[in-house]
């Protein structure tokens, strides 16, 4: 089933008599049934307006179709988003309505924000087959439902993604990467934490046990970028000597480059930053990567390991990226009061329960 327009989507998902799964781009290895509902087909730019930073774009354009229009204008999507192929070992496209549906943000987030504090307004087909259009094409639209913030990261398990406004930012003139040699993590996030606390605007901040180096990156005008590099190796000296990397690491960074072509599982650890050297030492992985400053730790361990025994309880989630999910669930079960909270929203959205059932929980 590949709609054309988000009227045969509303068509076709009102004749839906059993569950599909809905693919996009197909490059996050969704689990679900094997009927598929397939929105690329919902593709291309409706609205791009540089002058007032906003974008309105169909579920299914590529996110390399968006960049480049962007681009041109010297704009582009602020939050980063992480292309999966390389980790997931897939093919097809990433599509933005992919992105929102996951609330995919990269290294950036912990300067400009998520995915969804990017998005203004959003179409779907809910699960009666209905068409809602909620938000606007303006940071200051006001609606009585926050719909926008609801359908990002819901997976599309509350309705069909048709399109998504987007604000969007200039490019930065400028970048440096600064690099500091760390024994540990404890010392790395300790050191990242320092950056990240300072007035600098730090854009990324992130952590590779296997090369041993903290990395942080400044953007913005180039006089602004060359003074706060100094500044920042000035605050980094209790933790050693500061290097400028030549080299962009940040899109490996963002796509787990590390664990590309390896074996294993890979699980994706949100956590406290102060807790990220200890609950990392518990994985007993076979590879790290900290981002957000350690609010984020990939891992790779040898397939089947029940990473949340592991790690027994703590402040936070650990999601199962790549692995088999028929043994385990993809999300961290959310405790009872929240996991009820979740399925009173599908039932109302989605009563018949047929987008990407299971997923969730």
């Amino acid at each position: 089933m590949r709609p054309e327009s988000e009227a045969e989507l509303a068509q076709i998902v009102t004749g839906l008599t059993a569950p599909v799964r809905i693919r996009g781009g197909g490059t996050r290895g969704v689990p679900g049934p094997e009927a598929e509902l397939d929105v690329s087909g919902l593709s291309g730019i409706t609205l791009y307006e540089p002058g007032a930073l906003t974008l309105v774009a169909k579920a299914g354009t590529p996110v390399a179709e968006i960049e480049t229009a962007l681009a041109t204008e010297g704009q582009r999507l602020a939050f980063e988003p992480m292309d999966h192929r390389g980790l997931m070992g897939t093919e097809g496209t990433p599509t933005i309505g992919g992105v929102i549906a996951a609330n995919v943000s990269g290294p950036r987030r912990i300067q400009a924000g998520a995915a969804r504090d990017f998005l203004l307004g959003v179409r779907y087909v809910d699960g009666m087959g209905q068409v809602i259009s909620n938000g606007g094409r303006v940071m200051k639209n006001v609606t009585g439902y926050d719909l926008v913030k609801l359908m990002a990261g819901s997976w599309g398990t509350l309705g069909v993604l048709s399109e998504v406004s987007l604000k969007v930012l200039p490019k930065a003139e400028t970048q440096a990467t600064l690099t500091l040699s760390v024994p540990d993590a404890g010392t790395a996030v300790r050191a990242l934490s320092a950056g990240l606390g300072s007035p600098y605007e730090v854009t990324g901040a992130a952590y590779d046990p296997a090369l041993g180096q903290a990395l942080v990156r400044i953007e913005g005008f180039e006089a602004s970028v060359a003074y706060r590099a100094e500044a920042l190796n000035r605050l980094f000296a209790p933790f050693g000597t500061m290097a400028r990397l030549e080299d962009d690491p940040w899109p490996g960074i963002r796509d787990v480059a590390p664990f590309h072509g390896r074996v294993g599982d890979v699980w994706r650890i949100s956590v406290k930053p102060g807790d990220a050297p200890e609950l990392a030492a518990r994985c007993k992985a076979e590879a790290l990567l900290f981002d957000w400053g350690g609010g984020l730790i990939w891992a790779l361990l040898p397939a089947g390991t029940d990473l949340r025994a592991r790690l027994g309880e703590f402040a936070g989630h650990a999601t199962l990226v790549r692995g088999d999910r028929t043994q385990r669930a993809m999300f961290q079960p959310e405790p009872a009061p929240l996991a009820a909270l979740s399925r009173g929203l599908r039932q109302r959205f989605d009563p018949k329960g047929l987008f990407n059932p299971g997923l969730m929980g």
